[in-house]
């Protein structure tokens, strides 16, 4: 999948479970629509032109994840959440 892609927004409501993730520094297993798996910390939401992203830290590097590209990720506080378009 090409970064140029249209953005699709995600709930509300999922943008605010990541928010809190980032705020508690989280290790959150985020499932990616490519099927790729990660267990990393949240860190941080940026946005850049009209795409937001997840910051994360990877096993020691930091990585930047497109929300729309994010299938679901869960953490025992906040249990699974699946994320969802506007």
């Amino acid at each position: 999948m090409s970064l140029n892609d249209a953005y699709q927004p995600i709930n509300c409501d999922d943008y605010d479970n990541l928010e809190l993730a980032c705020q508690h520094h989280l290790l959150l297993t985020l499932e990616l629509k490519s099927g790729e798996v990660l267990k990393a910390k949240a860190s941080d939401l940026v946005s850049r032109k009209n795409v937001e992203y997840l910051i994360i830290d990877d096993a020691g590097s930091t990585r930047e994840v497109r929300l729309d590209k994010i299938t679901s990720f869960s953490h025992p506080e906040i249990g699974t959440v699946v994320v969802s378009e506007e």
